[in-house]
């Protein structure tokens, strides 16, 4: 298989009637801890706080529905599962009944063999044979210092269709969070399926051998967006009998032949210091504003220690300036 290319699942949601939510939670593994709040209308929450970006997410004991059960698992928890764990989940979340609501495959073209801006010219010279209502060009700069670009996607789609098509420069994305494996990547294909198309998907991956999978995505992708040579002024019909650009053919064909990777994590000081900095520090800051806040935290902090695990104590004995580089995967949020 050509290691120039991948395929990830990079986000998983679904629905089962489950008897309780301990059961699904341990059907799932990890650490899980009640939330105070509601999910996504479910009353009752749990979260999974043990993933290295990401997070997993479980609501359930709706009035109408108490036995239904729904989950969230973002990117770092999904995509460190492997082939086997995902086909045996989906077969469970079958077993009970349930369906998936959403999966996202995510195309990885590491060697950056076709930039988003081939991507875009082509859909400005009117050679995008596409299903969505929509494409939009978004690029991100910084606001400050030298206004360096940090982000160019194309989306075709919307949020509200079956089908979301995603395609970034991943490498870019990475380099301007300072993540240290950068380099490992190039442009992200990302399929964001929901609702009927992504119980479709996820039947057939619980089903199908990894070759027919991939054919399987892969020709998802050719039937919602294709690029073909198109003359100018051509009628539709002719749009649709053109002739492939090469390369996307090339490219199509990459993905074809690439291996679905499992995202190996390695949990390091840094990437907790970098999480805690970027997410929780605007909220312990509010704690702390507030009267008796700081004792309460410094207290808090205490307790913790008695509920560590290996994977906390194992931190703790990480040389300082520790580097990990992930094989085929990217760090960020150690919940």
């Amino acid at each position: 298989m050509d290691s120039s290319f991948t395929l990830t699942i990079d986000w998983l949601a679904f629905t089962v009637l489950a008897s309780n939510p301990q059961e699904t939670m341990r059907v799932l593994g990890g650490d899980w801890s009640k939330a105070r709040g509601g999910f996504r209308g479910y009353p009752l929450s749990w979260m999974r706080t043990d993933g290295l970006r990401g997070v997993g997410k479980l609501g359930t004991n709706a009035p109408r529905r108490p036995n239904e059960i729904h989950v969230d698992l973002s990117g770092g928890l999904a995509s460190a599962l492997t082939l086997d764990q995902i086909r045996t989940l989906l077969q469970w979340v079958h077993k009970q009944q349930g369906h998936v609501t959403r999966i996202d495959c995510a195309l990885d073209d590491r060697a950056g063999s076709v930039p988003v801006s081939t991507i875009r010219e082509a859909v400005a010279a009117g050679q995008c044979v596409t299903r969505a209502a929509q494409v939009r060009h978004i690029v991100s700069n910084l606001t400050h210092g030298t206004g360096a670009t940090t982000g160019e996607t194309m989306y075709f789609g919307s949020p509200q269709s079956q089908t979301l098509l995603r395609i970034y420069d991943k490498r870019l994305e990475l380099q301007s969070k300072g993540q240290e494996h950068y380099q490992d990547y190039g442009t992200r294909w990302e399929l964001e399926f929901k609702k009927d198309r992504a119980e479709q998907c996820a039947r057939a991956l619980a089903t199908l051998d990894e070759a027919d999978w991939k054919e399987l995505v892969i020709g998802l992708l050719r039937s919602y967006v294709d690029f073909r040579q198109i003359p100018k002024d051509a009628e539709d019909e002719e749009r649709y009998r053109a002739p492939v650009l090469e390369w996307y053919a090339l490219l199509t064909v990459g993905f074809q032949k690439g291996r679905l990777a499992q995202e190996q994590q390695v949990q390091t000081l840094q990437n907790v210091k970098r999480w805690v900095s970027d997410t929780l520090t605007p909220m312990l800051a509010v704690i702390c504003a507030t009267p008796g806040g700081e004792e309460w935290l410094l207290q808090e902090i205490v307790r913790g220690i008695a509920r560590w695990k290996d994977r906390h104590r194992n931190l703790l004995k990480q040389p300082p300036n520790r580097f990990h580089r992930s094989a085929g995967g990217h760090a960020g949020s150690p919940y």
